[in-house]
């Protein structure tokens, strides 16, 4: 007779309609029975349509009814709220002081290196006002769900994202909404999301202090921070309000990452600091914490950024930084 274990790893192979994971990896499995060649499988129907729950039971079943000693497979759905099915192990926003720095870059950056490592991601794209994580992953398709919760949608390697962007019926409609209602739908995406099983879920916040990045330190329980800069003098006064920010909230500074450190001349191999006199080790000590990487003004970056292929991007310094992160993040490296 099948064991719990080897019925839950059946159940791996069932899919859920328009998630693309699968019911294990979205913690729907509430509970099995198994005994005298019986087993009955309990799921929670959070966020499954009619026509997904039937989807799902017939192929849970027929995966169950093809063990070992199993005569007789049953299942059962119970409601359950998302927040009551998601296991979300990590949580980082990634925040800036001012716009036009590249948060959204390095947020997708970041998830997409634990990504490649095997950890499974989501983004919250907490920019209401500005979205582009939609854009640089490629996505156009609506989230689907139920009334019961939402679905997030799969990026082409397997990254959840969660963005209003997936909402509106065109990617350049603008969202008109004051502080209360920007604030209202983050909490949406944090509450009524079936994110699943997560080993870390990426926050894109808006940049500065104000409402959203307040909304989503007060609401989310956040691993930490990493704070996103470029090279110029204004730099150090706005990293330093982002800190006092995360420090006032008590969450820790998990590190700095420099965009547009540097421009790499392709015929020479030379390094032009266009924007100045790199300030990341600066900031990392105004921080008290680790300087992740410096990216560098790169032609190529921006192009895959700007067909949806960003997943497909590879580099020297991204590899620097996907390590620095993976390691600070999972060892649990960062400062308060």
């Amino acid at each position: 007779m099948a064991s719990e274990q080897e019925i839950r790893d059946a159940l791996s192979s069932v899919l859920v309609p328009q998630a693309a994971r699968s019911v294990t990896d979205l913690n729907l499995v509430r509970s099995i029975q198994v005994g005298d060649g019986k087993v009955k499988v309990t799921l929670a129907s959070t966020a499954l349509s009619d026509g997904a729950k039937e989807w799902v039971a017939s192929h849970a079943r027929s995966a169950i009814e093809g063990m070992p000693g199993v005569k007789e497979a049953s299942l059962d759905f119970v409601e359950a709220a998302p927040q009551e099915i998601n296991r979300i192990r990590h949580s980082v926003a990634v925040m800036s002081g001012k716009g036009g720095v590249g948060k959204s870059l390095v947020t997708a950056l970041l998830a997409i290196a634990l990504n490649r490592q095997g950890h499974k991601v989501g983004i919250l794209d907490a920019d209401i006002t500005g979205p582009s994580i939609p854009k640089m992953f490629g996505i156009n398709s609506h989230p689907g769900g139920s009334p019961s919760g939402i679905l997030p949608v799969q990026s082409e390697s397997g990254v959840s994202v969660m963005s209003i962007n997936l909402l509106l019926p065109a990617e350049d409609e603008a969202v008109i909404w004051r502080g209360p209602l920007i604030a209202k739908a983050i909490q949406q995406f944090w509450q009524e999301v079936l994110w699943g099983e997560l080993d870390c879920l990426m926050v894109d916040l808006p940049p500065g202090t104000a409402d959203a990045p307040l909304t989503v330190m007060q609401s989310i329980p956040l691993s930490g921070v990493v704070i996103a800069l470029t090279p110029q003098d204004l730099t150090a006064m706005v990293v330093r309000k982002a800190v006092k920010m995360a420090k006032t909230m008590n969450i820790p500074v998990l590190g700095v990452v420099e965009n547009m450190s540097y421009f790499v001349v392709p015929e020479t191999d030379k390094r032009i600091e266009i924007f100045g006199k790199s300030r990341g080790a600066e900031m990392a000590e105004v921080a008290g914490a680790p300087l992740l990487g410096q990216l560098p003004l790169d032609p190529e970056l921006a192009r895959l950024c700007d067909e949806g292929c960003i997943e497909r991007y590879a580099s020297e310094a991204f590899d620097g930084l996907a390590r620095s992160f993976v390691d600070t993040l999972m060892n649990g490296k960062g400062q308060t």
